[in-house]
């Protein structure tokens, strides 16, 4: 008789015993759950870390064409022309800038994001790609340094023009838009609302 109230009541401790390791496991679980979830800063902070991937690059191989006179009352003195040609490699990057995304978590699956406007980033012709052709020797109008950086200047600003019809604006905000997406379903986030931000026409 004494077995059997032995052997029930070791039954009753394992049982009682389950059921508590049981409860701390589930709270235990429902602790890191809720440790695991995200507010607007540490959404934030993973984002800043993928800008690098939402860079949009284009490469550029071309011919810069420089000439350039004397001028007298503003007409081109005659014989005092000078001119080169310049072969150059370069590639220029628009991106998003992450550091001004706006980050509102609505819950662990919902979230809203706010992009501002692509710009671009940078502009970069390779020094060392630059070959000179066809080059001036006029002892009136020497070619000087710095009308090889008035030619890049210039061309910078061609190559961006060339960039942004060929859209890349629109590409560097579609780039952002599926990095940052990626990273937020990687998280858990599920409802993930994406919006542009918008800038003000400024009234003259």
């Amino acid at each position: 008789m004494s077995t059997k109230i032995r052997i029930n009541i070791l039954t009753v401790f394992f049982f009682v015993l389950s059921v508590i390791l049981a409860i701390l496991l589930l709270a235990g679980n429902k602790r890191a759950e809720k440790e695991r979830g995200y507010d607007s800063s540490s959404v934030m902070n993973r984002i800043s870390y993928i800008q690098e991937l939402a860079l949009v690059r284009y490469n550029y191989t071309g011919v810069i064409s420089y000439k350039d006179y004397r001028k007298f009352l503003n007409i081109n003195v005659p014989l005092t022309d000078k001119y080169f040609l310049l072969k150059y490699n370069g590639y220029i990057k628009a991106g998003v800038d992450f550091n001004r995304i706006n980050v509102t978590v609505d819950n662990d699956t919902t979230i809203h994001i706010s992009i501002p406007k692509p710009k671009i980033l940078d502009t970069v012709i390779d020094e060392k790609s630059i070959q000179v052709y066809n080059e001036s020797e006029n002892a009136f109008n020497p070619i000087k340094i710095s009308d090889y950086n008035e030619a890049i200047s210039r061309e910078k600003n061609v190559m961006i023009r060339d960039a942004v019809e060929q859209g890349i604006y629109r590409q560097a905000t579609d780039e952002a838009k599926i990095a940052i997406t990626s990273l937020l379903r990687e998280m858990g986030f599920k409802d993930i609302h994406i919006t542009e931000e918008l800038v003000m026409p400024q009234l003259n």
